[in-house]
C-alpha cells in the first residue's frame, strides 16, 4: 500500500486529495497544526480513513520527526495563507507559511526521507502582471501581491532542491480552482454563498470589487487529479494547470444570480474598499503540456461548478432556517 503525507489536509484542495487518494488505496496521513480548535469539517466524513498528525510549517523540528516516523511515498505540500487580500495585511506570516514553511517540509524531506516523492502548490498569481497570454511554463513571473511573492520563493526552492540534491520534488502551477468547500472569503463562495441567502430573503445584496478582474477557475475535484498524475512521471517536471478559458467577475455572478432567477445588477455592490493594491488583470493558462504529457483535462466546465456551488449554499442554507 502507497503512502502519502498532505499537509493543509483540512483545506479545500486537502480534502478532495484525500478522498481521491483513499480511492486509490493508499494510506493517507494529514498535518494538522497542535492548536487548541481545529476544523475538520471538510474531512469529517473520512477521518476515520486517514491518520491525523501534528506538525507545523513554521517548525523544522516537527516536519522532519513526522516525516521520519512515516516513511511516506508522496508528499503534498498543500497548506499555506491562501487569502490573497489577507497577504497584504499579514505579509511577514505569508512569508514564513507560504514561501519558507516550503524550504522546511523540503528540507524534511531531504533529511528524513529523500526517496519520497513530493508536490508543491504553485500558483498561477507567480504570473501577476502577465508579460504573455496565455501563460505556460516557460512565462516569467511577475507577482502582485505578498502572496504571489511568496509562491514564487515556494515555486524556486522547489527547483533548488530538485536541482540540488536529486529529489524528485515538483510543482503544479494551478490557476484558480474552486468548488462548494472553497472559503467564504474567496470571491466564487462569497458570491455563491451571498447568492443562496439573498435567494431565501437572509439579505439583500453583495460588496464586491474588480467586476472586470478575470481569470481561468476550474473545479478543484478535476485539479487534485493532475496532482497525483504529477508524481507519478518518470522525471520530476513542472507543469499549468487550468481550463484555457477566462471569465471575468461579473461573468460569476451573472450566472450565479442566473440561476436562481435574479438580476445580479439589483444587488452587487462595487466598494472600492475591496479593490487589491496591486490588481492582477486577467490570467489564462495555456494547458498544452499538462494534457500531452499527463492525459489530464478537466471534466466540469465552469457554469456547471458555479452551478454546483449555489445549490450547495442553497442546501446549506435551507437546512439552517
Amino acid at each position: 500500500m502507497s503512502s502519502a503525507l498532505i499537509t493543509g489536509v483540512t483545506g479545500q484542495d486537502g480534502s478532495y486529495l484525500a478522498e481521491f487518494l483513499l480511492a486509490k488505496g493508499y494510506e493517507v496521513y494529514g498535518v494538522v497544526r497542535r492548536t487548541s480548535h481545529h476544523s475538520y469539517e471538510r474531512i469529517e466524513h473520512i477521518l476515520d480513513r486517514i491518520t491525523v498528525v501534528a506538525a507545523d510549517l513554521l517548525d523544522q523540528h516537527s516536519l522532519t520527526e513526522v516525516i521520519r516516523d512515516i516513511q511516506p511515498d508522496e508528499v503534498y505540500n498543500l497548506a499555506a495563507q491562501s487569502f490573497v487580500p489577507a497577504s497584504w495585511s499579514q505579509p511577514v506570516l505569508t512569508g514564513e507559511f507560504t514561501a519558507l514553511g516550503v524550504t522546511r517540509i523540503l528540507e524534511a524531506v531531504r533529511l528524513a526521507c529523500p526517496e519520497a516523492r513530493f508536490y508543491q502548490a504553485s500558483s498561477s498569481e507567480m504570473f501577476g502582471r502577465v508579460t504573455e497570454t496565455p501563460q505556460r511554463e516557460t512565462t516569467s513571473f511577475y507577482p502582485r501581491s505578498p502572496y504571489g511573492v511568496a509562491k514564487v520563493y515556494g515555486h524556486w526552492i522547489t527547483v533548488n532542491y530538485r536541482e540540488s540534491y536529486g529529489l524528485y520534488a515538483v510543482s503544479g502551477i494551478l490557476f484558480n480552482h474552486e468548488s462548494p468547500r472553497r472559503g467564504v472569503e474567496f470571491v466564487t463562495r462569497k458570491v455563491t454563498d451571498a447568492v443562496a441567502r439573498i435567494k431565501l430573503g437572509l439579505q439583500n445584496e453583495v460588496r464586491l470589487g474588480n467586476l472586470d478582474a478575470r481569470r481561468d477557475w476550474g473545479y478543484a475535484g478535476d485539479y487534485v487529479d493532475v496532482m497525483w498524475r504529477m508524481l507519478q512521471q518518470p522525471e520530476p517536471r513542472d507543469y499549468v494547470v487550468g481550463t484555457g478559458i477566462s471569465h471575468s467577475v461579473r461573468d460569476l455572478v451573472d450566472i450565479a444570480f442566473g440561476h436562481v432567477g435574479l438580476a445580479w445588477e439589483s444587488h452587487v455592490v462595487v466598494d472600492p474598499a475591496l479593490l487589491r493594491p496591486a490588481e492582477v488583470e486577467a490570467l489564462v493558462a495555456d494547458p498544452t503540456r499538462a494534457r500531452a504529457d499527463l492525459g489530464w483535462s478537466p471534466s466540469v466546465s465552469f457554469e456547471e461548478m458555479i452551478r454546483m456551488m449555489v445549490d450547495a449554499d442553497l442546501e446549506r442554507w435551507r437546512d439552517r432556517i
